[in-house]
């Protein structure tokens, strides 16, 4: 059907309910929203759906959510893993609740058990709750960093992770077949209690994921003689990160934790910033302001679903430094590995995990410490896929993971970003280094003292709706018609296009696989360790232009990117 048929089929459906239908009525004279809300259904993304609270099947309702849900039962069905049931895990975003109730009853209506925690928890908790209860699948109801109008459902699988083929594939299909709302399936909650198939969850998983994470402490003997020396502030940005940060911190022997208190609670309507993105400056503004009243050591920020961790340090002259995903990721494999190392010896068969998009300094730490370097693509859920692998055959001992978006995982407790167990490991290395003397901006200026001074950097363009799309791909394809030879001044040494799955040597002109699934990204490796990646990105309508440098200074590689960005941004006009 024609999106306005598709429209007025909801109107006519007795299915939907009658606040829907006057929502519906409202833009009943305006064209373009209509066909934004029903041109298409809400499609996955990276490992589930993201989209704009409202009606219609392009939009975030309970619909969308039942109809999701009852592909995702059918093909847990098909599997035959419906025995193992579901765990399911909200952040504090509007509808939220209602969102992961009704997944709950539609699962329990198909004979699949789901285990709903009673409160708001954080991304990776969830992670851990489908492996500790042996559940086949778990849903979180989360839109991340997104501004409060998104909502979003994550599908994980059995191991863990977030839905990798060939499971993402086969849930998109049977989601795709179920096409009659009228046959989506649920069940009252006192019903489903009754049959055993709607169980609460709560503090029974948070105890045994806090006992997991303070595992990952390697120095408890510092933490306990320099603990107090530390002073912390941490907002959760309105989040699920409020009560497991403090409780980690705390029980660890961290004291001296600072709450901004404007961004405590939970709020779905995230009142202090345009949006919860701990990327961004905004979001550290009244963490900064209390940080510099109580003379705190480093300021620590989650995102809602508290699986990213954004990281504000005090150097020696009281100035704070942005650490971005790339430098606090990089501080926390190099303390994390060195440790390890210290402790009782680095396996052989070792291995730093990163994405695509991720930092080169990366590369530098594991030679290094001669541990094996995997890259794999943008998503937490192929360093998840890594960890599985490693498991099931045998070879292979996960170190550290981490991507440029300010996530990473220490331990092997949870296979997606973890801030929590983060934000404990970042606490623990300021007690580290506090002995040795150092702060943890001492700490990054002696890495690039060893390691180079790598530089990293992003541009986004957003462009939503239907044009936008078209543009977006319109942009790639330009780009693979007409490869850049050249970029700010780097020459392209080699091209990687990971939907052709190919690699181009461009003096020898040879070619190769990249050996990673076919994604719609395209890399440029250029001269002087430097490099350009192109992508959509999965959770937003934006594309992206990664890129980084590696300079002789901290002042140099400031000017390197800031040169290379520049060069960016014209290439972005050029196509526009």
């Amino acid at each position: 059907m024609e999106y306005k048929e598709v429209y007025e089929s909801w109107l006519a459906n007795p299915y939907f309910d009658e606040a829907t239908k006057q929502e519906l009525l409202s833009i009943k004279d305006d064209e373009n929203e209509i066909k934004e809300r029903f041109y298409a259904d809400l499609e996955f993304g990276t490992a589930g759906l993201r989209g704009i609270i409202g009606a219609g099947t392009n939009r975030m309702n309970v619909y969308v959510v039942r109809k999701t849900t009852q592909g995702l039962a059918n093909y847990i069905s098909k599997q035959n893993a419906a025995d193992k049931g579901v765990a399911i895990a909200f952040d504090s975003r509007r509808m939220s609740t209602e969102f992961a109730n009704e997944a709950a009853l539609c699962l329990a209506a198909n004979g699949i058990k789901a285990y709903i925690f009673d409160a708001l928890r954080p991304t990776p908790e969830l992670s851990f709750a489908v492996r500790h209860l042996g559940c086949t699948a778990g849903i979180n109801i989360t839109a991340s960093h997104n501004p409060p109008e998104y909502n979003g459902y994550k599908v994980y699988w059995a191991d863990g992770a977030q839905i990798t083929p060939p499971h993402d594939s086969g849930i998109m299909a049977e989601v795709k077949a179920v096409t009659d709302y009228n046959e989506v399936k649920t069940m009252n909650r006192d019903q489903a209690i009754a049959a055993g198939l709607y169980q609460v969850i709560g503090s029974d998983v948070d105890d045994v994921y806090i006992a997991q994470l303070k595992k990952q402490v390697k120095n408890p003997e510092l933490i306990k003689e320099y603990a107090d020396q530390i002073k912390i502030v941490y907002t959760p940005l309105h989040g699920t990160g409020n009560i497991p940060a403090r409780r980690i911190m705390k029980e660890i022997g961290f004291e001296n934790v600072y709450v901004v208190p404007e961004q405590e609670l939970p709020d779905g309507e995230f009142p202090t910033v345009s949006y919860p993105n701990p990327e961004s400056d905004e979001a550290f503004v009244l963490g900064l302001e209390l940080a510099k009243k109580v003379d705190a050591d480093l300021v620590l920020a989650t995102d809602p679903d508290a699986d990213r961790l954004g990281v504000r340090v005090k150097d020696s002259e009281g100035v704070y430094h942005t650490l971005t995903g790339n430098m606090s990721g990089c501080l926390l494999a190099d303390y994390t590995i060195s440790q390890i190392k210290e402790k009782q010896g680095l396996p052989k068969d070792g291995a730093l995990i990163k994405t695509i998009v991720t930092t080169n300094m990366a590369d530098a730490i594991a030679k290094y410490y001669n541990v094996n370097l995997i890259e794999c693509l943008t998503g937490f859920k192929y360093i998840g896929q890594q960890i599985l692998k490693f498991e099931t055959t045998g070879v292979g001992t996960y170190l550290f993971g981490f991507e440029e978006s300010y996530g990473c995982l220490i331990g092997t407790h949870a296979r997606d970003k973890d801030a929590i167990v983060a934000t404990m490991a970042l606490c623990e290395a300021a007690a580290y280094y506090k002995s040795k003397g150092m702060n943890l901006w001492d700490a990054m200026v002696a890495m690039y003292d060893r390691y180079g001074y790598y530089k990293d950097d992003i541009k986004s363009i957003s462009l939503s709706g239907i044009e936008g799309l078209a543009k977006i791909q319109s942009i790639l394809e330009a780009l693979r018609q007409n490869p850049p030879a050249e970029i700010g001044g780097y020459k392209v040494v080699s091209r990687r296009d990971y939907k052709k799955d190919e690699i181009v040597d461009l003096a020898t002109g040879e070619t190769k696989p990249t050996g990673l699934p076919s994604s719609n990204v395209l890399y440029y490796d250029m001269t002087d360790d430097a490099w350009l990646c192109v992508r959509p990105s999965g959770t937003e309508p934006k594309i992206k232009f990664y890129y980084g440098i590696k300079g002789t200074s901290l002042a140099d590689a400031d000017e390197k990117s800031e040169a290379l960005g520049q060069a960016v941004l014209a290439m972005i006009d050029s196509m526009m």
